[in-house]
This record gives structure tokens, C-alpha cells and sequence, in this order.
């Protein structure tokens, strides 16, 4: 629960509904039916005097009488239609004409949800409005509602991103301490693992700050690309190389067909092949990992990412959403799937994973040009 986030409440400011009608009694009887706490009533004697009432306030009902000079209901509702201010306000057409078939399909055409005949019985009209004047304010209150929700999300993704972005800097501070304590530390086994548990715990923690960085990044719409011409295959060589490094149990397999080079931002494509490898090794237990680069389409070059295990059904439609997994020190936030999707996205291209025979498959499918 955001504690910085005001409870929503509703909007106590009277709710307007709108009478137009040439006749001043009419005008004036109606008023007296409909009079009422947290209700104004807006009288026009005419359709241009609507117009102007309509441009002032926000109006929850609008009654028309259809037969008026100059301006008749049916070209007032085409004109509140045209208008974005009005064009969702419900109309109700009164009429003292005769049921005409004809005239009610103009009038529903026209954009009315009713069209009631004079006289009109007080309990009827009431009924109704009432009915508008609920919806009207269950409208508004969600409305508030929304509000105080995108600025509770803007005000944590901004909180987010500026935490992740601080933390940076004592975890690098950490990791340099880490450092020069294995120099300075005389070969004892148990302070040399002690230190290296440090530095794998530290460098977690800086992926897991990198990863809510960039997913700050992307939903506050700051995410940018640096596309210059780069090579598919080099990048993702770079990534195994380093992947091995760090891990040297992984078994990891490298084919290169064709042409891998295209436009794009080298850091974000390696990131994308970092988080399909990780998740590749963490899933695929002890068996090789096969990475693919092809580079034989002269219109996109396509990365897969191989290995053995299955994925749920029930999973795979939701596979790329944010914080899907629950937490667990092991497997990190949940991110690093949602943020290739949306990288390989941000490239123009396509990320897609299937099951095939006893693997599981990932594919991305970047345009060589944005």
C-alpha cells in the first residue's frame, strides 16, 4: 500500500444537467422538478445559448426539446456530437409531437439515449435522471480515481529510479573494497571464499539494480536506443566469452551463419543475449547451451537461444511480463525476460518462445535497419 498516495474520495461539486427549451414555463417547471441538493440546473431558452453553457461547465445530462426555432433539438445534439467537450454527454429528447417512428429514429440517430413525450410523467423523468446522475458520478469518481493512481505510479517509478540509480555507486565501492582485500589478504582459503561469496552477492545485487533501472526506464517512456553498425554475432560472442568467465561449468555452443551485421544499440543487443543466456543456464541444468546467430535473411538477423527443459502452457502467454516470478535469491526479480521483449522491441523486431521436442526455444527477430 503507497502511503504517499491520498485516498481517493468523491467530488463534492454540484453535478450540472442541462434544459434547453424555447418556452420559459416549461423551462421554469422543469426546474422545480428537478430542483435538489448537489444538483444545478442550466436552463437555454435556445440552442446557441446551450452552446455557450456547454463551453463553461461539464454537464452530466443534457434535456432537449426538440422543437425549437432556428436551432431544433436534433442540430444542437449534432453540434454537442462534433464537440469533444460534449460529445459524450446523454441526451434526452422531449417532444409534445405525436409518436412518429420516423422522428424517434432521427432523434436516436441524432445521438439521443431517450425520447420521452410531452407531457411527461414527473416519477418517469425523475427515474431517469437519476440513473444518468449515478453514472455520471460513478464516472467521476473513477476518473479520480485513475488520477491518483498514475501519479501514485509516477511518483514510485520515480522513487525507483532514483534509488536504483544511488545505489550504484556503494555497490561499486563495495565491489572495489572486495578487490583489494583478496590482495591484501594472505592465501587462507576460507577468507579467499568469504570475499569471492561477497563479490557474486554484490554483482547480483547490481544486476537486480541495473534490471529495475532499466524497467523505471521503460515504463516512464526514457528508454533510448544508440544505434550505430554493429555486428550481431561479435556481440553475442562478447556476451559468451564473459558468461564463461563467470560461470565455468556453463556449457555453451556459438554458431554463426551468414551476415550477422545491422543497425542497432550494441549494449541493449548484448543485454538481450545476457538475460536469454542467464535464463537459458538457470533453466537448462547441466545440458549445453545452443546459441544461434543467423545472419541469411537480408531483411533481419535472428537470435535463438537454446535449451533443454519445458515451459508450462499455462505460462508461455504471460512469459514476458514484469515481476512474473516471485522472488527468490537464486532468480533474481522476474525482469530479465521482460526487459529483452522490450528491447528487442524497441529495435523493431520480435521476441517469441516455444517448446520444441524436449527444449525450449527463444528467438529474436531483430530488422537490420529501424
Amino acid at each position: 500500500m503507497n502511503l504517499l498516495a491520498p485516498a481517493p474520495v468523491a467530488d463534492a461539486s454540484p453535478v450540472n444537467i442541462l434544459i434547453v427549451d424555447d418556452v420559459p414555463q416549461n423551462l421554469v417547471a422543469m426546474e422545480a422538478l428537478l430542483r435538489r441538493d448537489g444538483l444545478r440546473i442550466l436552463c437555454a431558452a435556445s440552442g446557441n445559448e446551450a452552446l455557450e453553457l456547454l463551453l463553461e461547465h461539464e454537464v452530466a445530462l443534457a434535456l432537449l426539446d426538440v422543437q425549437m426555432p432556428e436551432m431544433d433539438g436534433f442540430a444542437l445534439a449534432e453540434l454537442m456530437r462534433g464537440s469533444a467537450r460534449s460529445r459524450d454527454v446523454p441526451i434526452i429528447f422531449l417532444t409534445a409531437s405525436p409518436q412518429d417512428p420516423v422522428r424517434a429514429f432521427k432523434g436516436y440517430e441524432s445521438g439521443a439515449v431517450d425520447f420521452l413525450h410531452k407531457p411527461i410523467e414527473p416519477q418517469i423523468i425523475l427515474g431517469k435522471i437519476g440513473v444518468f446522475i449515478e453514472l455520471y458520478q460513478q464516472k467521476r469518481l473513477l476518473k479520480s480515481r485513475n488520477e491518483a493512481l498514475e501519479r501514485a505510479l509516477t511518483l514510485n517509478e520515480t522513487m525507483m529510479a532514483v534509488l536504483t540509480h544511488d545505489l550504484r555507486t556503494p555497490l561499486s565501492a563495495i565491489l572495489l573494497c572486495a578487490d583489494k582485500l583478496s590482495l591484501d589478504i594472505p592465501a587462507d582459503a576460507s577468507a579467499q571464499q568469504t570475499l569471492r561469496h561477497l563479490e557474486t552477492s554484490t554483482l547480483r545485487m547490481a544486476r537486480m539494480v541495473d534490471q529495475l533501472l532499466d524497467f523505471s526506464r521503460i515504463r516512464s517512456g526514457g528508454l533510448r536506443l544508440e544505434r550505430t553498425p554493429c555486428n550481431a554475432a561479435s556481440v553475442v560472442d562478447a556476451v559468451v566469452q564473459e558468461v564463461e568467465q563467470g560461470n565455468a561449468t556453463a556449457a555453451i555452443e556459438v554458431v554463426a551463419l551468414g551476415d550477422a551485421r545491422m543497425q542497432g544499440d550494441p549494449d541493449r543487443l548484448a543485454q538481450v543475449a545476457s538475460n536469454l543466456i542467464g535464463n537459458a543456464l538457470l533453466h537448462g541444468g547441466q545440458a549445453p547451451i545452443q546459441v544461434h546467430v543467423d545472419g541469411e535473411d537480408p531483411a533481419q538477423v535472428v537470435l535463438r537461444v537454446r535449451n533443454r527443459g519445458q515451459i508450462g502452457e499455462s505460462l508461455l502467454p504471460r512469459l514476458f511480463e514484469p515481476f512474473k516470478a516471485s522472488f527468490h535469491a537464486s532468480k533474481g526479480l522476474g525482469l530479465g525476460l521482460f526487459i529483452a521483449d522490450q528491447f528487442v522491441r524497441a529495435h523493431g523486431g520480435q521476441l517469441k518462445a516455444r517448446n520444441e521436442a524436449q527444449d525450449v526455444v527463444f528467438e529474436a527477430r531483430l530488422p537490420r535497419r529501424a
